[in-house]
């Protein structure tokens, strides 16, 4: 056989194979397409307010009343929102994100992008996981110039509220509640839950953006599972049992107040 004729009929065997290979791909590629279509998603905008006695909190100067009839203002509130999930049919999991809730900013609002469908339960974690608390220095909102963060070895701080009271017995009438703990029976990271009903249902539409306002009720920090004095309890600001009674009371702050589509 001639050498040149040879290579030639060598040379286009190899183009109708590629030829071949490529219109598999393509077709492969139309078919994979068409079977699994891109998931369509939604906006979650989650909104925080902060009351007390049924009014937005302003810092200093309003002066508002516990259970118990304690008169005390608030000079500081702020809090950590983490590791998100949503239930329905799915399940969608947000372990890797951190908010800082502060009442001294002008809205504390995050958004999530989720799969669109309905949901039944939202659950958050009050604070930061201890694997987290061991990370070292960090960044954005787990950054600690945003003075929420004690040692590597004691972690951060997950709710902090700071204020004063005539009933206070700490000096210049300071209440000063620093609550944290990430280590074993001392762990104050609370799991907040809701449950939707038919009413109150969370549906996630396409390309749209449904909004939950959450209340943060201080109401409810000084009374429920537990009870807390100022009088009696002016100052937490370390681990252990005061820490931990005052987290009992976490779970029992939180309510969803609205839900909303918003075009």
């Amino acid at each position: 056989m001639n050498k040149k004729y040879f290579y030639k009929s060598l040379s286009r065997l190899f183009f109708t194979l590629g030829a071949c290979i490529c219109l598999m791909l393509v077709t492969t590629s139309f078919s994979i397409h068409k079977n699994y279509p891109a998931i369509q998603t939604g906006t979650l905008r989650i909104v925080f307010i902060n009351t007390a006695n049924g009014h937005p909190i302003t810092l200093r100067d309003s002066v508002y009343s516990n259970y118990f009839g304690e008169q005390y203002r608030i000079h500081k509130l702020k809090y950590y929102v983490s590791n998100i999930i949503l239930s329905g049919k799915q399940i969608v999991k947000n372990p890797y994100n951190y908010y800082l809730v502060n009442a001294a900013a002008d809205e504390n609002s995050f958004e999530l992008s989720i799969p669109a469908g309905n949901y039944n339960t939202l659950e958050f974690l009050l604070g930061v996981d201890s694997s987290r608390n061991c990370s070292g220095a960090q960044t954005g909102a787990l950054d600690p110039m945003n003075d929420m963060f004690w040692t590597w070895n004691s972690g951060y701080v997950m709710f902090k509220l700071e204020g004063s009271s005539p009933t206070s017995t700490a000096d210049l009438q300071r209440i000063e509640h620093h609550i944290g703990g990430y280590k074993g029976v001392n762990n104050v990271a609370t799991k907040i839950n809701f449950n939707f009903s038919n009413d109150k249902s969370l549906e996630i539409k396409a390309d749209k953006t449904t909004e939950i306002l959450i209340e943060t009720n201080m109401d409810h920090y000084w009374h429920g599972k537990t009870d807390i004095k100022i009088s009696e309890l002016p100052v937490c600001t370390i681990t252990g049992e005061p820490a931990r009674k005052i987290a009992l009371n976490f779970q029992n702050l939180f309510s969803i107040k609205n839900i909303r589509s918003i075009p």
